[in-house]
């Protein structure tokens, strides 16, 4: 069953492959679209050219088709729109760095990897310093880390910075495993993924669209870290499983169902049952966390405005986390980016742009 009567970028309705498909997800988890995402979409893609992140040609027939912008209009609910704006366009830059890091290894440019990976370091500490940088991934970082760090206060800057040098060194590792094929373990490869997937960079965002920075006391504590690590955990399983044909035509080695198979001596129809089992055991994790995180929620409210406004903020969070497992789901089944079967080459995406980068 389609998430929507019409699709956010399209008329037709999506049909999920039976191997993919999670009823409890289209039956439990009610999709929702934040209200600005009209907007968001139309200059997200102007961002993208502005910011010279992809050529115009890719960009008027492959952005939209994307749906980067669905992602995030469909997980940051209650945001303000320039919130939602700035990051709907970091997630825009992620999904574009993340299509550089890759074509690097492909094409065996170590050097370039490494010239970047330092000047991403370096413009997270010093983004004004770096909006006119000569590399364009480079400056659209800086353009989004600026305006990330305007809407909370300097402990969150140093927070999301210190959560993004982590992934930018995780990023690192798995260049280093391409280049020598080698297949992390199960267990390394879960503590990586927790990385490269940013899983504390999307929830440190969850705060700045429930417009309130959340304390130590709140952030660690047992029953929000593990609402919140299980929503992460099923999005990157469940990418894991849609994106397997995909990686495996990639020649990657960083996947759920790779290690499974390297490592667990599966084949690749047992490694698939088994990442399905694990995302939906995350989901049924999730449903009994997300009772504690909201009964956490509700001890926050202690008499006084603060702990009100707390308890609110935590309760609104936790209802994203939940927003998370519809929107990533249906993502994965509306965005041109895991159509391997449609692509000419099915190892080289067609909106990745190697000119420019490059490459013959």
């Amino acid at each position: 069953m389609p998430a929507f009567p019409h699709r956010t970028s399209s008329t037709t309705a999506v049909a999920v492959p039976p191997a993919l498909s999670l009823p409890v997800i289209e039956d439990a988890f009610t999709r929702r679209l934040h209200p600005y995402w009209p907007h968001l979409q139309e200059k997200t893609r102007s961002w993208l050219l502005e910011k010279r992140l992809m050529p115009a040609d890719k960009v008027e027939e492959y952005a939209d088709g994307l749906c980067y912008t669905d992602l995030m209009a469909g997980y940051y609910i209650g945001a303000p729109d320039e919130v939602l704006q700035a990051i709907a366009d970091y997630s825009a830059w992620f999904f574009v760095w993340d299509d550089r890091h890759d074509r690097d290894i492909v094409h065996r440019r170590p050097i370039a990897w490494r010239r970047l990976r330092y000047q991403l370091h370096a413009a997270l500490e010093s983004p004004r310093g770096h909006l006119h940088h000569p590399d364009p991934l480079v400056a659209g970082f800086a353009d989004s880390v600026v305006r990330l760090y305007s809407f909370l206060g300097k402990k969150w800057n140093a927070r999301f910075a210190r959560h993004f040098h982590a992934v930018i060194e995780a990023y690192d590792r798995e260049f280093r495993n391409r280049t020598y094929r080698t297949v992390p373990t199960v267990d390394a490869y879960l503590e990586l993924r927790r990385l490269t997937f940013a899983h504390w960079i999307w929830t440190d965002l969850l705060e700045q669209s429930a417009r309130r920075e959340l304390p130590d006391a709140v952030r660690k504590h047992p029953a929000y870290r593990r609402a919140a690590l299980l929503s992460q955990e099923f999005a990157a399983w469940y990418n894991d499983l849609c994106s397997l044909p995909k990686e495996i035509a990639g020649d990657e080695v960083h996947n759920l169902g790779i290690s499974l198979i390297h490592h667990e001596g599966l084949t690749l129809e047992e490694a698939i049952k088994e990442v399905r089992r694990r995302v939906e055991v995350c989901i049924s994790e999730f449903l009994e966390a997300e009772k504690e995180a909201l009964r956490f929620a509700g001890t926050l409210a202690d008499g006084t405005r603060r702990g009100r406004e707390l308890s609110v903020a935590v309760k609104a969070i936790v209802a994203n986390m939940r927003n998370w497992f519809s929107t990533v789901y249906w993502f994965h089944h509306e965005s041109g980016r895991y159509m391997v079967d449609s692509w000419d080459d099915r190892s080289t995406p067609p909106y990745v742009n190697n000119e420019a980068a490059g490459e013959k």
